[in-house]
């Protein structure tokens, strides 16, 4: 059981550079599965859900090839329409596949998907909208079970804008016979991202980035290559952990306009933010303000960088308000952070904390990808040494972690008891 150990009380300065996006690779290679040539994707980021991604591919016979941060996925001759328990339970992008095996081969089996216990993320959108599509599903012992001879277009309003219904419809639709209208899709930077792979490879998707997606069904995807975009929440993390330990510190490889939710609520609670040379410049005054936030879904507040704010006002004076509106289980992580000191009150969906004088390092346990990131962050700004576990949600969305803060100065190390 690997854990980290933080020592608090040292702000953060220097450069550092942001990775690949997590979110956006775990729709891409997914994607690669409608190709019938081989596709190549670049600054992937080395993380946990991206190994468990690479062996739900393999396993259908995708063949693999890494180097470095580079990846080469020929999906031309799949051989199994079934992704295993196993891999499937590892994380909730497994159900991606469901899609592109779909159009591809007409046929899959997925257990239902595992992932951050954050909350209820049912499939129910994706499998509505396929079912409008022409397929068939069964739903027994735990896995879903579809069938379509041939995907046809539809014109499907979902319900919520959830991303990955969004994205699974997408995908199935560039295979269909005809036009797949979406509306009310969501309407992240990943999906945009998503659209021009797809269109690199010879679909005709249209309308990514707003509430109407439209694709026009062709017979057959080749190969393309795809950089893969920033990772936003990567960089609005390393954003909130220099202003938590006041210090100031240069983020390259971003996509300021990906990032304009949080760096609007960081700037509302003083923080200077300058864009430099292709990055963005973050600089801590001499005193923040609270602030009140509520997520929604893109462009809003975004839902995982929720937990990393809430402990940066554990120590701003006043009392700040978190609304959560997008998952009902993603507070796990304030009973940790009250471990530490923090004064925190939970009403429902709502968290309101008052600001305390200081923390103090205590042994916390991640329950999940971002409250870890909370916790370190929480850490930095402690007195004296913190023990953070279940790091392996940490290894899932943050690609050289420790050493990249430990460049930017902080005292962490990982350990093995």
């Amino acid at each position: 059981m690997e854990k980290y150990v933080v020592v608090g009380g040292r702000p953060l300065s220097g450069k550092v550079r942001i990775g690949g996006s997590k979110n956006s690779v775990l729709t891409l290679l997914p994607a690669c599965l409608l190709a019938e040539d081989a596709c190549n994707l670049y600054d992937v980021p080395n993380l946990s859900d991206v190994e468990n991604m690479l062996q739900v591919l393999s396993t259908l016979g995708a063949a693999i090839k890494k180097n470095q941060n580079s990846l080469t996925v020929d999906a031309g001759r799949l051989q199994f329409e079934t992704v295993p328990d196993r891999l499937a339970r590892s994380m909730r992008a497994s159900n991606l596949v469901l899609g592109p095996l779909l159009a591809r081969l007409g046929h899959v089996r997925i257990p239902y998907p595992g992932g951050c216990l954050i909350g209820s993320r049912p499939m129910d959108q994706h499998i509505r909208g396929l079912r409008l599509m022409g397929a068939e599903f069964t739903d027994r012992y735990g896995c879903i079970e579809a069938r379509a001879k041939k995907l046809k277009g539809a014109e499907i309003c979902l319900d919520f804008p959830s991303v990955g219904a969004t994205e699974n419809l997408i995908m199935a639709a560039t295979l269909a016979q005809g036009t797949t209208i979406i509306h009310n899709a969501a309407r992240e930077p990943e999906i945009v991202e998503l659209q021009n792979f797809l269109n690199a490879m010879g679909a005709k998707v249209k309308g990514a980035g707003s509430n109407t997606v439209r694709i026009e069904g062709v017979d057959r995807l080749g190969g393309a290559e795809q950089v893969v975009t920033p990772d936003r929440i990567e960089a609005g993390t390393y954003m909130v952990m220099a202003l938590a330990t006041k210090g100031q510190i240069f983020l390259e490889n971003v996509i300021p306009e990906h990032l304009e939710a949080v760096t609007a609520k960081l700037r509302e609670a003083g923080a200077r933010i300058q864009e430099e040379n292709g990055g963005l410049w973050i600089g801590s005054p001499r005193r923040l303000k609270p602030v009140d936030l509520k997520t929604m879904p893109y462009p809003g507040f975004p839902t995982d960088m929720q937990a990393q704010v809430m402990a940066l006002m554990t120590l701003v004076k006043g009392t700040s308000i978190a609304t959560e509106t997008i998952f009902e289980n993603r507070f796990q992580h304030v009973a940790e952070l009250c471990r530490m000191g923090a004064n925190i009150r939970l009403e429902g969906r709502t968290a309101i904390v008052q600001g305390v004088e200081s923390l103090s390092g205590a042994y916390v346990e991640a329950t999940d990808l971002r409250a870890g990131a909370a916790l370190v962050t929480a850490a930095l700004m402690a007195e004296g040494a913190s023990i953070i576990g279940n790091i392996h949600y940490i290894d899932r969305g943050y690609d050289q972690f420790e050493q990249k803060l430990a460049n930017l100065g902080a005292q962490i190390m990982r350990i093995t008891s």
